[in-house]
């Protein structure tokens, strides 16, 4: 039997198969602008087998109609998606109102403590927005903190305030915080900044757990943020899928 997982987030739509128990190597696609025809094109086109397709989305109702229309078409099934609730797989949330709490940071949480077991974890996803996510060794879903990931730090600068956007013509590139011209002045000054965000994260769910959780890092951005972190770390880029893959 096989079953598809699919991560919709606010940018990025990933997938992978499972397979006799094993997850397949984790695909991604930029999905602006995607309708049903898209979905099942570029990730039903060639779909065989598939049983059941689990789903956790932040991508809005308009893409969730989409995805379930092309899951129809193709499959013949209808797309489980996945809410988030009080408790799931082994998680309790600490959210006053738990349907609130993402259900893709609560589905990565739920990986984290899959890949570690025993552990407590702190989870963080770099994407359009940066999450960052704090469970005890019980399963306890402590809470968290939602920041601009850097390319919207960027976005938001240049949107902004013109006389920066007028000097960041050109482009740039550096490898220090303190960058020459100022293109790069936004772009390393996003990464230091989320990246110090994290660091100081650690350090506050040890004052908070009385130990250091286990960090794991996930996203589209993570890549950026992976040479300035400080903090020992463990880079998954399909941590939400693996969530998925704990719920089966």
């Amino acid at each position: 039997m096989s079953i598809l997982l699919v991560d919709v987030g606010n940018t990025r739509v990933k997938w992978a198969l499972m397979r006799n128990g094993k997850l397949t190597q984790q695909r991604a696609a930029s999905h602006q602008g995607w309708q049903a025809d898209d979905f099942a094109k570029r990730i039903l086109g060639r779909a065989r087998g598939i049983e059941r397709v689990i789903v956790a989305s932040v991508g809005g109702r308009r893409l969730d109609r989409y995805l379930a229309a092309a899951v129809r078409r193709i499959l013949g099934v209808a797309p489980e998606f996945v809410v988030s609730t009080r408790q799931l797989g082994g998680v309790v949330t600490a959210y006053t109102e738990p349907w609130r709490l993402g259900v893709d940071r609560l589905v990565a949480v739920i990986g984290a403590r899959r890949m570690v077991p025993g552990c407590a974890v702190c989870v963080v996803d770099v994407g359009t927005a940066m999450t960052i996510d704090l469970v005890d060794v019980k399963g306890g879903h402590v809470g968290g903190a939602i920041i601009p990931g850097p390319r919207l730090m960027v976005a938001t600068l240049l949107r902004s305030t013109s006389g920066i956007r007028k000097r960041a013509r050109g482009g740039g590139s550096g490898r220090s915080l303190f960058a020459r011209n100022t293109a790069a002045a936004m772009e390393l000054g996003a990464r230091y900044s989320a990246a110090a965000i994290i660091d100081r994260a650690v350090k506050e769910a040890r004052t908070t757990l009385g130990a250091v959780p286990r960090l794991l890092v996930t996203g589209g951005a993570a890549g950026e943020l992976q040479a300035l972190i400080r903090t020992l770390h463990l880079n998954v880029p399909d941590l939400v899928l693996r969530g998925l893959a704990a719920l089966i």
